[in-house]
């Protein structure tokens, strides 16, 4: 099995597919069947998984979706190419326990993991309607991955 689409909660299509367009993901689909159905799939830069939001697709609350990750390569290069698309960004951070995130802000330190360890090194944006994403830092995967 592999995991291939994660339906976003949104509450105005066009207004999130501008969004994401904005950050540089490739726009696969936008598919509409009548005035209360529209579906519209993005998929970020080098992921086999991508996004699907629309009308009529979710009964989630817009902005419910948090923690979404995006695995980048270079933390401080990701999220530098975010800002200059126009999006706010956290500032580069990891957790104090130096494991994994926190929900919400709890427990950030400022700066990368001192060590740059493999998966401890975050930043964090939202979309327009408040669904939560985190770029994560790896540059050698786990073994088995």
């Amino acid at each position: 099995m592999k995991l291939e689409v994660v339906v976003i909660p949104i509450a105005d299509v066009d207004r999130a597919k501008q969004f994401y367009e904005a950050l540089g993901w490739r726009l696969d689909a936008d598919f509409v069947t009548s005035e209360d159905f529209r579906v519209v799939q993005l998929t970020p830069p080098g992921s086999e998984a991508s996004i699907i939001f629309g009308k009529g697709v979710s009964s989630a609350t817009p902005g419910s979706v948090q923690g979404l990750h995006l695995i980048v390569y270079d933390i401080e290069a990701a999220r530098a190419e975010l800002v200059d698309r126009g999006v706010e960004v956290s500032e580069v951070f990891h957790d104090i326990g130096g494991i994994f995130h926190h929900a919400g802000t709890e427990g950030r330190v400022p700066g990368p993991d001192p060590k740059r360890r493999d998966y401890a090194s975050f930043a964090s944006f939202s979309d327009p309607d408040g669904n939560g994403w985190v770029l994560q830092e790896v540059k050698t995967r786990a073994p088995g991955r």
